[in-house]
């Protein structure tokens, strides 16, 4: 290995910069990858335009740590093992192997419960000074993070594709379908399309994907759902109240991110019904809450991060259960970073938009 890299450097919002970066050096317990290919998630436009989670607002501190490198969702063949990582993770080097997303502190409440997922101190790559992200040459995995083998089996675009689909996989979990459930799920893009996947697995009666593409649809088909609708050319709740005698659906996934979809869902969900969030907002949302209790009595659940998912997540794409061809649209030099979130913001002509450093 060299002693620099190339780099995207998070400076701010709006302020991504390609930039020479020191390659990093192994510790005890920790592994430097050479990073194969890297995925651009919403969460992570959702940084670049500014989004309140990540550079904070009146009510709280930003998330986000700049000068950092980005990237949470990647692969890479590795490269270097500090003392004792080998045995530990089961890696040699030259092994292909992805890290879980979040470092945990494993000395909190939170991580003393095995509820590692929620670490106070919540170091997830890409954002914070101690995980420093994939968008580079090489990355770094801490000594106690979590780190999976990955078949090569799966080719490397796909294989970046392991921590959108194990959060989707998560996500689904938290639904907790039912046989003769009628689950919808808004948004048809990665996230939308893993929790597809994930809740055909769960064999519903009828599963239904929301989204404004029609292409995204169709590969929402792929995925397993049973019927798609398209807001611009029918009126969802009203749909999906016809489709269910009138009682609304058992279970709504919210992967939009857009205020729209969360109004629409408490809408179409049915009593006692279960509403899933699972998207990063990048403005606030108003609904008439009183729908949540007072009307339907809603059990409201989030969902983040994807705990004890990701062998589940590399078992469904060594199965080939997505269209991965069809979901991985672009893959771009790192240098062309700025091409790449233009193509997630635009959200036209892509779904998963993958870097390769």
């Amino acid at each position: 290995m060299s002693r620099t890299m190339q780099a995207v450097i998070c400076h701010g919002p709006e302020d991504y910069r390609l930039e020479e970066a020191a390659v990093p050096e192994p510790g005890p317990g920790e592994v430097v990858i050479r990073v194969e290919s890297v995925g651009i998630c919403a969460s992570d436009l959702k940084c670049y335009l500014g989004a309140p989670l990540f550079w904070g607002d009146e009510h709280r501190e930003g998330y986000c740590q700049p000068p950092v490198i980005p990237g949470h969702e990647f692969v890479g063949e590795v490269a270097a093992l500090g003392q004792g990582a080998g045995e530990k993770y089961g890696l040699a080097v030259g092994d292909r192997a992805v890290s879980e997303q979040i470092v945990p502190c494993w000395n909190c409440r939170f991580c003393h419960h095995g509820q590692y997922w929620m670490c106070q101190t919540h170091n997830v790559y890409g954002f914070r000074q101690a995980t420093f992200g994939a968008m580079a040459e090489y990355m770094l995995f801490p000594a106690g993070a979590l780190n999976h083998k990955v078949p090569r089996t799966i080719p490397v675009e796909h294989a970046a594709f392991i921590e959108p689909l194990a959060c989707s996989i998560h996500a689904v979990q938290r639904g907790t379908i039912e046989f003769q459930d009628v689950v919808v799920i808004a948004g048809a893009g990665p996230l939308g399309l893993g929790m597809v996947a994930a809740a055909r697995m769960k064999n519903p009666k009828l599963l239904i994907a929301v989204d404004l593409n029609d292409d995204r649809l169709e590969t929402a088909r792929l995925c397993g759902a049973d019927m798609t609708l398209n807001p611009r050319k029918v009126d969802v709740v009203d749909e999906v109240l016809k489709l269910t005698d009138g009682y609304g659906c058992d279970v709504y996934f919210e992967a939009t991110g857009h205020p729209a979809a969360v109004e629409s869902g408490l809408r179409m969900v049915r009593k006692l019904g279960t509403f899933v969030e699972f998207s990063v907002m990048r403005e606030p949302v108003t609904v008439d809450w009183t729908i949540i209790g007072d009307t339907k009595e809603l059990d409201v659940r989030g969902a983040h991060l994807s705990p004890y998912c990701y062998p589940v997540a590399i078992k469904m794409l060594e199965e080939k259960r997505l269209p991965m061809d069809r979901i991985v649209t672009h893959s771009l030099p790192l240098a062309d970073f700025q091409k790449g979130i233009d193509l997630v913001g635009a959200g036209t002509e892509s779904i998963k938009v993958t870097l390769t450093p």
